[in-house]
């Protein structure tokens, strides 16, 4: 925009406050709107579908123009970060009357005080309470890199190494709203980056300097080095560092309460990477929401800490055995102690979400509620503390218990001095609760009740003076005033009154005087609102100070009460779904019984149906792998028991039980699934082509401890090229993988494998044919199945009559001829031609005794039968049958 012309000093104002964020929207501030203007206001007016206005010109043309409340601006900016859009949200920095006071055309200091973008919201109506919303950053330092990540409503703060192959498995698993790189990086990783509708945001080389980040990371924790947290490396220094100043950059200086940075192992972990995710719908299913996910049928937890522990034990199940075990340990005792456990629950529910309040203090954007949330939560802790005090804990619940007391000071602080139900904003006022502050209670007893005090000081003027027909009243010229008829003129104005009543007024039948007592009171009467409220401003900073100095204990009580949440939650989950707590060591082994997909049993038991369980037992031998090659038909279930030995597997390592009747779980490194496939028509690859990458991925990185589920490989493609690509494949993740395995395939030829590969074995789905119909079972056998059932499933789908006949005509003829060796082209120019209209069948004769019922029901009207004629036609129709 070309600003040389004259234009008003609102104006430029804003096009200079607007110069220093190009590529935000300038929420301008004035006075119960935000207002945008140019190039934001038609950008905004679109996104937000609100009315786009005119205000003035500039340089001859119409300045576009729009607005939003700013009681209701949180809605808006929701809408807009969700779209794509950053907002720089510009205040006035003081008040429309101090800017007066330099001149009548002076304008109201502004400044942005804050950047909003996905990855630094703190706002409940921004946020979803049970998910973490991550901002990350990526940096490479020569031939090493590594990822941060930090929530900054939490925060929660990580850095682990990671080269650049496994960035992708690691965003899947964070899924972060935000991801900061350096513009050197830009182009390398936008396109992987854009996969996972991540914002991108680049930053200059500086923000990653490994040096300069660990100045800012020591200032911030006030430490001398970063080494008495962790060994942290160069790149995760840098990444660090970056979201530090970043952070600085959006929130204006006003810093985050952040945690002591956590560094997590790169093989910590069972690494699952995006299609295996988005196969296994772990924490969103695929249409996207997260109903009908894992992380949804498993969700038991009361408290919002506990969800968001809970998609993140889902999200990284371990591998670390010492964990695993003391998390089973935890919820083996809730299971155990059901009564203990579903008084923990009763009490977590009351349970506030502690860490985002806090943060919300820490960054000067709470309110009296979070002030109520913290003491709230502080409460329920000594609730919980006392119910299991004297119980022996599990080692994870004993850890946990500690940070639940040892708060008595701030919780009497807060409970002394705020009311039950603060409202949302500190300008509100009466939050404050009655005799915790002298000053207070006075000042509101002056608003509150200044006709009563007034009164007060009448009748004591009334006595003073002997006067009783004196009154004190009010108008706008004079103020208070004591008022006497004429007729006590003289006594009035006379020693000693005329000392202590200074005469003001005189009319036709009253004089009017004033006294210092009473134009003290007045100015306090008139004064209290604003007083009340600017003490309640001075209690609540002091509040909140005394909170943000006991942040450290917070966010360890934060933690203590999710660690009771989630082991409840699980246990709540394992006795009502009749789970079973899994073995899980150092071996090899996947041996489950009575296997059951936790999703699919729900839904099932939804409609009234049955879950059928079924056996996997996959057990290397020394350095042999162990794979079960499944065959059967579609719909048989073969894709379910594929996702469900993945997910108990992925249960048992986060901590859980399982659903099965029993599961001995060695250590699994990697699971890997490739179920289902679609076209990615944004990067012009074909079904088969998302087949063949993701196949490759798995082929390429799967190590002995992996867990691979595969689910007809080959299919995209003419039949014996797919045959090929899926025996070459199955025979390598035998020989050079050696992983454990489910492969299902329709390539009957493969069963063959069988007898040359000693780690393969032949599994199939039962079926039965009834009629020509097919009855799936739904169990899991060894052996192969001896055909696929194609035209029955067809059948039941619902194809035309005349289609599955002449189908099942091909299928017979290709069959008996190829036993012969004759070429399938051969065998189809044989068949003969198909027709669309078979002759209808031959009309079949009933015997006598149907033929009589037939004609019998032929005339009867079931609406006209009265109650003894329908007995008397049953007794008919008996009869008819006999014959």
């Amino acid at each position: 925009m070309n600003t040389a012309a004259p234009i008003t000093p609102m104006m430029a104002q804003f096009l200079e406050i607007k110069e220093k964020y190009p590529h935000a929207l300038l929420f301008y501030r004035m006075g119960d709107f935000y207002e945008m203007f140019f190039d934001d206001a038609e950008a905004a007016a679109a996104a937000l579908d609100i009315a786009l206005t005119k205000r003035g010109k500039h340089l001859g043309e119409d300045i576009p123009m729009c607005g939003v409340p700013v009681h209701a601006a949180e809605n808006y900016l929701l809408t807009l970060i969700r779209k794509g859009f950053r907002v720089a949200v510009c205040e006035q920095m003081e008040d429309p009357a101090e800017a007066r006071k330099r001149g009548s055309k002076s304008v109201v200091k502004r400044d942005v005080v804050r950047l909003v973008t996905p990855g630094t919201l703190t706002e409940d109506t921004l946020l979803e309470a049970r998910r973490h919303n991550f901002l990350s950053a990526y940096a490479s330092v020569r031939d090493t890199a590594a990822l941060a990540w930090v929530d900054i409503s939490t925060g929660a703060f990580h850095a682990m190494p990671l080269p650049a192959v496994k960035l992708g498995p690691e965003l899947a698993r964070l899924m972060p709203s935000e991801l900061l790189i350096s513009d050197a990086d830009e182009a390398d990783l936008r396109e992987l980056v854009g996969e996972f509708g991540i914002a991108l945001t680049p930053l200059s080389r500086g923000s990653f300097d490994s040096a300069g980040s660990a100045d800012r990371l020591q200032r911030l924790f006030r430490v001398g080095t970063m080494d008495s947290f962790a060994a942290f490396t160069r790149p995760e220094m840098a990444a660090m560092g970056a979201l530090v100043d970043y952070l600085e950059i959006t929130q204006k200086g006003k810093l985050p309460l952040l945690r002591v940075p956590q560094r997590e192992a790169l093989d910590g972990n069972v690494q699952i990477d995006a299609a295996t995710r988005r196969n296994l719908e772990i924490t969103h299913a695929m249409s996207g929401g997260r109903a009908g996910s894992l992380l949804a049928a498993v969700d038991r937890t009361v408290t919002a800490a506990g969800a968001r522990l809970l998609e993140r034990r889902i999200s990284s199940p371990s591998r670390a055995l010492d964990q695993i075990r003391a998390r089973l340990d935890a919820v083996d005792f809730a299971v155990a102690e059901g009564q203990l456990s579903a008084d923990l629950r009763a009490l977590l529910r009351k349970v506030p979400d502690l860490d985002r309040a806090l943060s919300r203090l820490s960054l000067d954007r709470g309110g009296p509620r979070d002030l109520a949330a913290i003491r709230n939560a502080l409460a329920q802790a000594e609730a919980l503390a006392q119910r299991v005090e004297g119980t022996p804990l599990p080692a994870l619940l004993t850890e946990a218990s500690g940070a639940l007391t040892g708060h008595d000071a701030l919780l009497g602080l807060l409970d002394a001095a705020l009311v039950a139900e603060p409202p949302l904003l500190a300008r509100d006022g009466g939050f404050i609760a009655p005799d915790h502050d002298e000053e207070l209670d006075e000042v509101r007893r002056l608003r509150d009740e200044g006709r009563g005090v007034i009164a007060g000081m009448q009748r004591d003027y009334a006595e003073q003076t002997g006067i009783t027909a004196l009154k004190i009243k009010h108008n706008n010229v004079l103020g208070y005033f004591v008022e006497v008829t004429a007729t006590h003129a003289d006594k009035m104005l006379a020693p000693p009154h005329s000392e202590a009543f200074k005469h003001r007024q005189t009319t036709a039948s009253q004089v009017r005087f004033t006294t210092p007592e009473l134009s003290e009171l007045e100015t306090r009467i008139l004064n209290a609102a604003g007083q009340a409220q600017s003490i309640e401003l001075r209690l609540f900073a002091s509040l909140r100070e005394a909170v943000i100095d006991a942040a450290a204990a917070l966010t360890d009580l934060s933690r203590a009460l999710a660690e009771f949440d989630l082991a409840a939650g699980l246990a709540d989950l394992s006795r009502a779904e009749n789970w079973t707590r899994p073995d899980v060591d150092d071996s090899r082994a996947l041996k489950i019984e009575g296997g059951r997909h936790p999703v699919v049993e729900q839904a099932l038991r939804k409609q009234g149906a049955p879950f059928i369980a079924n056996d996997c037992a996959l057990v290397p031998g020394g350095d042999a792998a162990a794979v079960w090659l499944l065959t059967g038909p579609n719909m048989a279930g073969k894709s379910t028991f594929l996702r469900q030995n993945a997910l108990i597997a992925l249960l048992a390592q986060m901590g859980s039980h399982v659903p099965a009747d029993r599961a001995h779980i060695g250590l699994v490194s990697q699971i890997f699934s490739r179920v289902g496939a679609s076209d990615d028509l944004a990067r012009g690859r074909s079904t088969f082509m998302v087949e063949m990458v993701e196949t490759a991925a798995i082929l390429n990185q799967a190590d002995e401890r992996a867990l691979v589920i595969l689910d007809e490989i080959g299919r995209g493609t003419a039949t014996y090229d797919g045959l090929s690509i899926a025996w070459a494949v199955l025979e390598h993740l035998h020989e050079v993988n050696r992983a454990r395995a489910l492969f299902a395939t329709h390539y009957h030829e493969m069963t063959e494998l069988a007898k040359r590969l000693s780690g393969v074995e032949n599994a199939t789905v039962a079926v039965r044919e009834h009629d020509g119909d097919v009855i799936f079972l739904h169990e899991v056998r060894m052996g192969a199945a001896d055909r696929s059932y194609g035209v029955q499933v067809g059948r039941l789908a619902g194809l035309p009559e005349s289609v599955v006949t002449r189908a099942r005509d091909v299928l017979a003829s290709l069959e008996e001829n190829a036993r012969g060796g004759k070429a399938p082209r051969a065998i189809i120019d044989d068949l003969p031609l198909f027709a669309a209209a078979p002759p209808p069948p031959a009309p079949t004769k009933l015997p006598e005794g149907l033929q009589a019922m037939a004609a019998l029901m032929e005339t009867v009207h079931p609406d006209d039968l009265s109650p003894r004629e329908a007995l008397e036609l049953i007794y008919k129709l008996k009869e008819a049958s006999r014959d």
